[in-house]
């Protein structure tokens, strides 16, 4: 199925609905819509300074858990936006999620609208903004998402993009990338032979559970099977970059190329070892370099750790979340308290000034 919005190849929504996280219940609306039923902590992208005094009380777990509801989401994890059926106007595209929702949970959450994205075409911009103004049209509250991180490859070698940066961090990213030396790297695609090995499967899974205990964020949890038939899929233009220390696998970095652009997903790190070779700051110029030997027109690095992202020289843009709450009372409330869940807004607000 053909959706808009559209950064990643479809198949990977697809491996979602086949594999979904775990605790996810996937469906998808009349319209094909894909989304998944979950029991939601409202507090999971709070601002640290709330969650900091919230955990201080002493009911903070009966709290945590009163304030945990099944929640429908439209969306999917896999994907930086919300699939959106082309040729569909927005109002039937909403009918059609109110139509898969029936009231059924206490939350309805539709995640990751476009807001005016530099990614997508003017026409995917304009339909994206139309269901925004729907939405709150029929009383769905605004929520701002999370940060996108985005870099133009508009730049001929590495050392032309660094000197964009100040002279500061150059020094200090050049010192970390003095470990690539160090390092074998290697670029598997997807579907290939060596992706059928169940070892090699089972230990990359691992590397990306290390990541996965370490994140401040537990939302979902990808399955063994999700990324074993991701990375036996050649359909899906994947590439799996290797990073190996004295004959030692120490981390992954699954990125796929669609639409002109190079889209980075997963990463698994061995710890510490991937500390010790400052694997994020190589990997990251390792992705550029890919991408402008590619000639493509964007390196997407996902949604988290925003921060480093900005100091190593991203730019950003936002989403919406509609949040329907189905008691009219408490969706009152949600709109005054709207803006401590927008974390990652206030943060770029702030480096703005």
């Amino acid at each position: 199925m053909h959706f808009t919005n559209s950064l990643e190849p479809a198949g990977l929504i697809q491996h979602f609905l086949d594999h979904p996280p775990a605790d996810f219940e996937v469906l998808r609306s009349s319209l094909g819509q894909p989304g998944f039923r979950m029991d939601f902590d409202l507090f999971t992208t709070g601002d640290p300074a709330t969650l900091k005094r919230l955990d201080a009380l002493p009911f903070s777990r009966w709290l945590r858990r009163r304030l945990t509801w099944r929640t429908l989401f439209f969306g999917t994890t896999v994907s930086e936006y919300l699939p959106a059926v082309a040729h569909i106007d927005a109002r039937t595209q909403l009918e059609s999620m109110l139509t898969a929702w029936k009231k059924s949970t206490r939350l309805l959450i539709i995640k990751d609208i476009p807001e005016d994205s530099p990614l997508l075409p003017a026409d995917e911009r304009a339909a994206a903004a139309d269901l925004i103004s729907v939405c709150e049209n029929e009383g769905f509250v605004p929520v701002a998402g999370q940060a996108l991180a985005y870099v133009n490859i508009d730049f001929q070698d590495e050392d032309e993009y660094l000197s964009r940066l100040s002279s500061g961090r150059r020094k200090n990213i050049r010192r970390k990338l003095r470990v690539r030396g160090d390092l074998r790297i290697e670029i598997v695609s997807t579907g290939s032979e060596r992706l059928n090995d169940a070892a090699f499967l089972e230990e990359l899974y691992g590397l990306y559970l290390e990541v996965y205990a370490q994140s401040e964020i537990h939302f979902d949890r990808l399955s063994a099977d999700f990324f074993r038939a991701v990375l036996r899929d050649g359909s899906i233009d994947g590439h799996l970059f290797l990073y190996h220390a004295s004959d030692k696998l120490i981390g992954f970095n699954l990125c796929f190329i669609h639409n002109g652009m190079l889209i980075d997903k997963y990463v698994g790190f061995r710890y510490p070892d991937a500390r010790d070779h400052n694997l994020y700051f190589v990997s990251w110029m390792e992705n550029l370099a890919f991408a402008s030997a590619r000639r493509l027109s964007h390196y997407v690095a996902g949604w988290t750790d925003p921060e480093i992202k900005a100091y190593l020289g991203a730019k950003f843009t936002f989403t919406r979340h509609a949040v329907y709450v189905r008691n009219p009372l408490l969706r009152r409330v949600m709109g005054k308290f709207s803006k401590l869940f927008e974390h990652d807004k206030a943060w770029f607000e702030e480096m703005q000034r």
